[in-house]
């Protein structure tokens, strides 16, 4: 059990007639709630403008190891490769989704040739198929990073056993930073003793967000001490959930 979790933010969003100097002020509105370490999206612009979008990201942090990108799973191979050698000289904090994460002859291969951490994990949804990726897709031990997403891989006992087996494989539990910015997520680093936990203020309606009574400190939060998940400190989203199956209450997803 975690006393504190450390968090990011996931963000540096693509916007209608943004420009690169965007995700500096982004990162600087996160700075100013605690926050010390961030994620931006890469592969929605061409490579140059990528580059550009990372500089300003760098000119407002400590260094590069406090920024990580994302591609969202956008690469074919040449272009997959092509990032990956322009990436690699800032020795960001991880490249996560570069390609789909089942390509595991192109993971493997941009293992081989991109030194600094890898990462992906959010388009997987079960304990065979993680370790087929680690074992197949040239997974680096104690280096790259499994992000699976807690509420999409069979729930918390699904999940818990998933950590389990990876560290039978010789991954340690700190491999592990669940994508999802949500209190089921922050709750299951905080237990297992997990790498760290993603976080979305401000985006994502009720399901994003962590407890209302959060504070973030230094890029740390404190471990929640409500039973269970937590979602009762919630308010958006347990008022939410509770309508859930309550009589009289239609089911909105038909």
């Amino acid at each position: 059990m975690q006393s504190k979790v450390s968090v990011y933010v996931g963000g540096g969003w693509y916007r209608p007639g943004g420009v690169p100097q965007d995700v500096a002020k982004e990162i600087q509105q996160h700075q100013a709630s605690g926050y010390t370490h961030v994620k931006i999206k890469v592969g929605g612009a061409a490579l140059s403008e990528d580059l550009r979008r990372i500089e300003c990201a760098l000119s407002v942090l400590p260094d590069s190891g406090h920024l990580a990108v994302d591609a969202n799973c956008k690469f074919q191979r040449e272009e997959a490769l092509e990032y990956a050698a322009a990436l690699a000289p800032y020795s960001l904090r991880w490249f996560e989704e570069p390609c789909d994460p089942n390509d595991y002859a192109l993971m493997a291969e941009l293992a081989d040739v991109y030194a600094p951490p890898l990462a992906t994990g959010e388009n997987l949804h079960s304990t065979q198929e993680v370790l087929n990726l680690v074992r197949l897709g040239g997974w680096r031990r104690r280096h790259d990073l499994v992000q699976v997403d807690p509420p999409h891989s069979y729930g918390l006992h699904a999940y818990a056993s998933m950590v389990l087996a990876l560290e039978r494989e010789g991954w340690p539990a700190t491999s592990h930073f669940p994508h999802g910015g949500n209190q089921m997520s922050l709750a299951l680093v905080a237990g297992l003793g997990l790498g760290g936990c993603e976080a979305y203020p401000g985006v994502f309606g009720s399901f994003g967000g962590f407890s209302d009574d959060t504070v973030v400190d230094a890029g740390y939060v404190h471990a929640p001490q409500r039973p269970g998940i937590g979602f009762e400190g919630h308010n958006a989203l347990y008022a939410l959930m509770k309508t859930v199956g309550a009589p009289g209450v239609p089911n909105q997803s038909t």
